[in-house]
């Protein structure tokens, strides 16, 4: 593959300034505020008691949307990759990233250990369901204060499910008096988005906050149609009182996302000739619906169109009052209507065209443009797979109850109790279709036997996906999953050492059923002929389901201590063990035929250890932290039908810091890791081996530059290379992402921006399903979006 080397001077600018920290000021005088700002700041996600980052003995970050905004993100993942030791893999679209924490494994999708917040409460209580990732139904928009992130094992303790840390969206409310409405246009590509916020007081003691966003286009990529098109709303109204508030929040979510799932390119990321690996997808307004069995077993359709399009309605409340005698009472309650649909579709086969033909419709099968009959004879054909889920019911109920008393200035203890209910229903209707390797709405594909026989309809040639088993990929389970958490936490401060400890027990139960693929004769149609695929139409063994009827338990603690060696210079180091209980990803394989689970399948438990530096100078500051964990997993991956049973170690450092001079304000991270699959049950050849897509070093350089009718800045986002499998052979090379935004001040509240993200048009792959290079040198895999470029005009207004 061809090298692409990390800069020397990349590498020399994030050993003296990587991130975090606050807006810059142009006086030169404020640098040293500014920098002691960044370690200062009040947090409040993950820690037992409000607390700075310089006092803490955790590693928590917070962020402002200025900040997010250097880095260009077009998605909400791509958000993440400014936190340090957070590796966002944002190449899915709007949602679908795959999120992984300080080397803690990603064997699968999803975010598995790390835990997607909003307002203190999860989005899901599994970041990593099947097809159901948590950051598909979470937007990043104008509504959003603060993002903030701690790693490692003090979130363990925090919350359920998040040994590797939590990553949490704190809304504004009202506070400061303020509001604006943007408009942003793709100026490269198709897109048109509206963003809305307001927040003010009502009275001395009523605030609100409400806005959100609309959109549509087609997106970075070009798929032929309308792909992206919806929008949200939030609202919240406080109530404040003299001891404490009462807040109530809504939040509505309808918003369709093309999902991007590995396409075919050249094993060293060149292009295939037709197919931009950077600007083209295989969607297709050639190829926008398909028919298929429901999980009733009836005739149904799917719309491609409807990509990832999440339906979430939530309501909730948080009361927080201090009381007498020094005791502090906090709820935090959501309930949360949940549905949608994740269509899509994978290339799971790219190959010679006569080779598919003659695998399908025998020797001498030829291919045909399904829209004209016109023979195909290019040499190169795709064998496609619909990933067509029906979201039937994501539901959730979650609430968190904390009590606590100081018992002097310095001392307090924390009880809490988090109870959640999370359904998990959804239906998976696959077909399986043949189309041409083309990127501009590439057509599909019928097979004609030589005898004349159709082999295919329309370009579908099976109803299900024989090429992966016959036994794969229809089901259809209905299951949920309840989990109560009595935790406990204590911190103190002697004299120059913080203390703070804290245990939690989770515990849980599974319940609900689970069905396979049944085929059948059906006239899908309804033409009265039986066609070859209608002779064997994969439907849901509905008759022979499958039980759920499972419990699991699991105690997590974190013990950690900070020492003030002078106000400019801290120390810290901690201990934790936490837990993650597996959801749907055990069906089908794991689950036994009465529906209960072995204990070490249930539950997979991360053991982790930290040490810390922060040093504050008079305009920089630097946080260190060294770490090491150890990690069981069960997990279960769709794409390749495979099942993991592993344990893992990572060891690695993570840096992060500001810089601050005159006008400038520079920002960054890098994390360095070293990983190791140390035992595999079910595939021993792999041990001792990196996981796949682990680089040994990710990084985010950001520089700021503030002048007196706006702002410019310039972000760097890179990692080195990693190979795209557990078996180290495919190796994909390291790239650094550029992206750039100028800012510049029409008026005193009016604004216009221009921001380049991948200025340069950089090639970058973040997954692929092959492990080798195939004889033809195609792999199917996920890459950065080539350059897009929008502008956003702006107003603000009090």
């Amino acid at each position: 593959m061809t090298t692409h080397n990390t800069p020397l001077y990349l590498i020399s600018a994030l050993a003296l300034a990587v991130s975090q920290g606050v807006h810059a000021q142009q006086e030169d005088q404020n640098s040293q505020v500014q920098a002691n700002k960044g370690l200062e700041t009040i947090v409040v996600t993950g820690v037992p008691r409000r607390t700075t980052i310089m006092a803490s003995s955790v590693s928590v970050s917070s962020l402002s949307l200025e900040q997010v905004e250097v880095s260009t993100p077009r998605s909400t993942a791509e958000a993440f990759r400014i936190i340090p030791g957070i590796r966002a893999e944002s190449t899915g679209g709007e949602g679908n990233a795959n999120i992984a924490v300080r080397g803690l494994p990603v064997a699968s999708g999803g975010a598995k250990f790390l835990q997607l917040q909003e307002d203190g409460l999860p989005v899901l209580q599994y970041g990593d369901i099947a097809f159901g990732n948590a950051d598909i139904f979470m937007r990043l928009d104008n509504t959003v204060q603060t993002i903030e992130s701690i790693r490692g094992g003090s979130a363990s303790t925090a919350a359920s499910n998040a040994p590797g840390g939590i990553i949490n969206f704190i809304s504004k409310n009202g506070e400061n008096e303020s509001g604006s409405v943007s408009t942003t246009l793709g100026l490269d590509y198709d897109s048109v988005r509206t963003d809305f916020e307001y927040g003010t007081y009502l009275s001395d003691s009523v605030r609100f906050h409400v806005g959100g966003f609309v959109r549509q286009g087609e997106g970075p990529r070009e798929t032929g149609y309308t792909s992206n098109k919806g929008g949200q709303i939030k609202a919240n109204l406080t109530k404040d009182f003299e001891n404490g508030y009462v807040r109530i929040y809504y939040k509505h979510l309808d918003d369709k996302s093309v999902g991007y799932l590995p396409m075919p390119m050249y094993a060293n990321g060149d292009s295939i000739p037709g197919f931009d690996a950077q600007s083209d997808t295989p969607h297709s307004a050639l190829f926008t619906k398909t028919v298929r069995l429901n999980g009733e077993n009836q005739i149904s359709s799917g719309d491609i169109r409807d990509g990832m399009n999440p339906n979430v309605d939530s309501i909730g409340f948080e009361a927080v009052f201090d009381l007498d005698n020094d005791w502090r009472i906090e709820n935090r309650f959501r309930k949360s209507a949940v549905s949608g649909n994740f269509n899509s579709f994978i290339p799971a086969q790219v190959g010679s065209a006569t080779s598919i033909a003659e695998s399908i419709g025998g020797a001498g099968a030829t291919l045909s443009n399904a829209n004209t009959g016109a023979a195909f004879n290019d040499d190169l054909a795709m064998r496609i797979h619909t990933f067509d889920v029906t979201l039937n019911d994501f539901d959730s109920i979650v609430n968190d109850f904390k009590l606590t008393k100081s018992l002097d200035d310095n001392t307090s203890i924390t009880f809490g109790y988090y109870a959640s209910t999370q359904n998990i229903a959804m239906s998976w209707l696959w077909n399986a279709y043949l189309m041409e390797l083309k990127g501009d709405n590439a057509a599909l594909l019928n097979v004609t036997a030589a005898g004349g026989t159709a082999f295919s309809d329309n370009g579908l040639y099976a109803y299900g996906t024989p090429f992966w088993g016959s036994d794969c990929c229809q089901r259809d389970y209905d299951t949920e999953y309840d989990t109560r958490a009595p935790y406990v936490a204590f911190s103190t401060k002697l004299g120059d050492v913080s203390i703070d400890a804290s245990a939690r027990y989770d515990s849980g139960e599974a319940r609900g059923n689970y069905a396979g693929a049944v085929t059948s004769t059906v006239d899908m149609n309804h033409d009265g002929e039986i066609s070859v695929p209608e002779q064997n139409v994969a439907g849901i063994d509905i008759t022979n389901a499958s039980p759920v009827n499972y419990d699991w338990n699991y105690t997590s603690y974190s013990m950690g201590a900070n020492y003030q060696i002078d106000p400019s210079l801290a120390t810290f180091a901690r201990i934790s063990k936490g837990g993650r209980a597996n959801a749907d990803r055990l069906l089908f394989g794991k689950v036994r035929a009465d529906g209960s689970v072995a204990k070490e399948d249930a539950v997979d438990e991360v053991n982790q250890y930290e040490f810390g530096v922060k040093k504050r100078f008079d305009s920089f500051s630097v946080f260190a932290t060294a770490f090491y964990a150890e990690t069981e997993e069960q997990n279960f991956e769709a794409t390749s039908q495979t099942f993991f049973d592993r344990e893992y170690e990572a060891k690695g450092i993570e840096i992060e810091s500001t810089y601050f001079i005159d006008a400038w304000d520079f920002r960054g991270n890098l994390t360095w890791t070293d990983a190791e699959i140390v035992k595999d049950a079910l595939t021993p050849e792999v041990e001792g081996n990196t996981p796949r897509r682990q680089a040994d070093l990710i990084y985010s350089l950001m520089a700021r530059y503030s002048y007196e009718k706006g702002a410019a800045g310039v972000s760097f986002i890179g990692t080195t290379d990693a190979y795209a499998q557990d078996n180290n052979d495919l190796k994909f090379d390291g790239y650094t992402q550029v992206n750039g935004f100028v800012s510049y001040d029409l008026s005193e509240n009016l604004s216009i921006a221009l921001n380049v993200n991948n200025l340069f048009d950089t090639v970058g792959i973040t997954e692929a399903e092959e492990g080798s290079i195939p004889d033809n040198n195609i792999i199917r895999a996920r890459t950065i979006n080539g350059r897009t470029t929008s502008l956003t005009l702006k107003y603000l207004f009090n």
